[in-house]
């Protein structure tokens, strides 16, 4: 099902970065969570509040979400990312999606992917 209607953590989890709240954050997380962010992992709660402080709240990333998919036990946001990051070589609009699993709650897992388009 595809819409732009947030729920749950994942929501939470997008507004907590918009508001630039590191602790609301990594409040979403399950304590041995992985994220893999441009293909590095990151695991666990203390190296991904490491990677947000520097990379998302410290590059005061905002995310407008474009379109949500529920697909089985994942949550797919598609948004259009902005900040302070180094933008060289970058789209003018930079649209990242983000794959989300969450178990009990709490994020377990976050892909945060650059995807192009398929040829199929």
């Amino acid at each position: 099902m595809t819409s732009t209607r947030l729920s749950g953590v994942v929501e939470e989890h997008i507004n907590a970065v918009n508001a630039s709240d590191i602790n609301a954050v990594v409040e979403t997380f399950a304590d041995d969570a992985l994220v893999n962010d441009n293909r590095r992992e990151i695991v666990g709660v203390a190296a991904i509040r490491r990677w947000l402080e520097k990379e998302i709240i410290g590059d005061s990333v905002r995310i407008e979400v474009r379109e949500v998919v529920a697909h089985y036990s994942t949550t797919i946001v598609r948004g259009a990312y902005d900040g302070t990051f180094d933008k060289t070589n970058l789209p003018a609009e930079l649209i990242l999606t983000s794959y989300f699993n969450v178990v009990e709650g709490k994020i377990v897992s976050l892909m945060i992917i650059f995807n192009q388009p398929s040829p199929y």
